[in-house]
């Protein structure tokens, strides 16, 4: 639940179906009988007992990352996980427990995985392995690892890597919502407002108009009021400046999203990270990935902001840069001398990343899905990745160089493979890295083989940010 450590709840709530299914029946049942359902339901009780070991390990850490992380809750559902395999794990009202599974899970249950040197329950991607691949763990596999005499570590190090550990002997307490039941507004203090303020702090990273709290501040103050009315301003909730239950989910829904904290590991690599790579300047004349990264977003802007001029990504720094730029500094009060600087270039990501925030991820559409805003990495899970992999399955029906990838979410060996091969294929440096470039490459051959052209980003978004 995002505060202190993860802690094994006295019940689950299971939703029969897709989350988008609002006539599917709820089920609430005991943490151990719904890990146990789970667990029958996937896997056979005839495996050697370190592979069920170790896949119950999985499910265990899978469901505890969803609800430590409020995952459905803080999206306004009433639920804590789903039964439907395309974004939880089978789940069958009602079916018959298998005694094997039954035993390790009574002497199992609150034991997880989780990351060393993070505190979330791990999100333990699987899978079977045969019809389906993914690069967590594979069912089968875990099945032949323990034919070899691997115990249920060994099976999962081999998956996850060297640097996870078990948490034994988790307490169990009732699953309370983390809603404090009151809303939080002047005056109130405690620490569900330094909750609260810590999470604005870090939302305000990526929404730079929400104004900073200072830390010394416990009490909820007039700071904190703003920043809470700013937020509510930004994502359509009533401008009250009063943490309400819609407001409190709200902000812990964007805080888990920016911050990732329902994936493997945190949130990538930003620009942030990427400073030292951030020429102090941009100019007429320059070229290479990073002035065709910096149009990249200077594009999107453009595409969402009337103010802003178009700008083309041709890895060239030419006049229309310049004038786009131009314009883009007039608009956010910077110097308009149309250089790339640092303040302008921290402002266009600032920028930039709001939009991606703002902007559904829906892969159907002829428009393209933007870069996150992070480099993708190996290790990484998160929408953005699935989309990733379906650009490149789509792809490896015309380059069969590229690897074919099951859509997981999960960024692992496989998926950085076929980035790998892409980047030598259409000329780019081969890191297996998804920067901003790549992405935009990516994304151009996708929709150049689906629709018959390319899409620039941001094109024909549907509205734009006056």
């Amino acid at each position: 639940m995002l505060t202190g450590e993860p802690f094994i709840p006295e019940s689950i709530t299971v939703h029969l179906g897709r989350p988008s299914n609002s006539s599917a029946e709820d089920v609430t049942v005991s943490y151990p009988d719904y890990i146990k359902n789970v667990a029958s339901s996937e896997l056979y009780p005839t495996w050697p007992e370190s592979a069920l070991r170790a896949n119950i390990y999985a499910i265990i850490s899978f469901t505890l990352n969803r609800i430590y992380t409020e995952w459905y809750r803080s999206q306004g559902y009433d639920f804590d996980i789903t039964n439907s395999i395309q974004y939880d794990q089978s789940f069958v009202k009602d079916r018959e427990i298998y005694e094997p599974i039954s035993r390790i899970v009574d002497e199992i249950f609150n034991n997880y995985i989780r990351r060393r040197g993070s505190v979330e329950p791990l999100f333990a991607v699987y899978c079977d392995g045969r019809e389906v691949n993914c690069d967590g763990l594979t069912q089968w596999g875990s099945v032949s690892l323990a034919q070899e005499g691997l115990g249920p570590y060994e099976i999962l190090t081999y998956f996850y890597g060297d640097d996870i550990d078990i948490v034994t002997d988790a307490d169990i307490m009732p699953d309370i919502p983390s809603y404090p039941g009151t809303p939080l507004q002047l005056g109130s203090s405690g620490p569900y407002v330094v909750r609260i303020q810590s999470q604005l702090n870090r939302i305000s990273n990526n929404y730079p108009a929400i104004p900073k709290i200072s830390s010394d501040e416990s009490a909820f103050n007039l700071a904190t009021e703003d920043a809470v009315r700013k937020f509510q301003e930004i994502f359509n909730l009533p401008q009250t400046g009063i943490v309400d239950k819609s407001t409190w989910y709200k902000i812990n829904y964007i805080y888990t999203s920016v911050k990732n904290l329902a994936q493997l590991n945190s949130e990538g690599l930003t620009l942030a990270d990427l400073d030292f790579n951030v020429p102090e300047t941009l100019e007429i004349g320059e070229t290479g990935e990073i002035v065709r990264t910096f149009q990249y977003f200077l594009a999107v802007v453009g595409a969402y902001y009337n103010a802003v001029l178009p700008a083309e990504i041709t890895g060239v720094y030419d006049e229309q840069t310049v004038n786009a730029v131009e314009s883009f500094q007039r608009l956010f009060g910077i110097p308009a001398t149309g250089s790339a600087d640092i303040p302008t270039w921290r402002d266009l990501y600032g920028a930039y990343v709001g939009i991606v925030q703002n902007v559904p991820i829906n892969i159907e559409s002829e428009n393209a899905v933007l870069f996150p805003g992070g480099i993708l990495t190996e290790g990484i899970t998160s929408e953005y990745v699935r989309v990733l992999q379906e650009y490149l399955n789509y792809l490896h029906g015309t380059y069969p160089e590229i690897p074919e990838i099951n859509p997981t979410g999960y960024f692992g060996p496989v998926t950085r493979n076929a980035v790998l091969a892409f980047q030598r294929l259409f000329g780019l440096n081969p890191t297996g890295n998804v920067t901003a470039d790549t992405w935009n490459m990516i994304s151009d051959a996708y929709y150049d083989l689906r629709l018959g052209y390319a899409k620039r980003p941001g094109q024909a978004p549907g509205y734009t940010i006056s």
